[in-house]
């Protein structure tokens, strides 16, 4: 494994525990050998990460459409920047990039990655792993969700094992 997306929200939260996580996973990355591939933001969670991981010695690949860029002041010291007209080729480009993928606690842009990536893995189009940091119960109304989907009859009870969920920065980073 090369290079790890990291799907996160360009706030902090309302707790430091995410901030901390952040660090925790974008310094995991790096001392492991891997790169980081993200939303290009420098700000919030997604601004932590990619820090970390430039701390730690990691290459750091942000890839953020021009008017994110304009708006949420993109991330210009990565070791690659890559601005891009859209959102859908953002995401195509993060997508390509990536062995792995990561969602920490965001905001609908993160639960938007985080679906398109499992609804694409149902569909067959990849087999890459995806994990959920899961700190202090975060994803939880998801988590049910997702389980909702299945006993009712919307998705295959396979669905769920496309998403390994962590409690700690800790156990994700391991996981890698």
């Amino acid at each position: 494994m090369k290079r790890v997306c990291v799907y996160c929200g360009s706030r902090d939260g309302d707790h430091p525990t995410f901030a901390t996580a952040a660090e925790t996973v974008g310094t995991g990355i790096a001392k492991r050998g891997m790169g980081l591939v993200y939303g290009a933001g420098d700000v919030g969670l997604m601004g932590r990460v990619a820090t970390a991981t430039m701390d730690a010695g990691g290459e750091v690949l942000g890839v953020i459409p021009q008017h994110l860029m304009d708006r949420e002041i993109g991330k210009r010291d990565v070791s690659e920047l890559i601005v891009v007209q859209t959102m859908h080729e953002r995401k195509m480009i993060m997508f390509d990039r990536s062995d792995a993928f990561v969602a920490l606690p965001g905001g609908p842009g993160t639960l938007d990655e985080l679906i398109e990536l499992l609804t694409w893995r149902q569909l067959g189009l990849h087999d890459r792993p995806a994990h959920l940091l899961n700190l202090g119960g975060y994803w939880d109304p998801l988590i049910t969700l997702l389980q909702s989907t299945v006993d009712r009859g919307f998705a295959d009870q396979s669905f769920l094992d496309f998403l390994t969920v962590h409690e700690t920065a800790e156990a994700l980073v391991k996981a890698l």
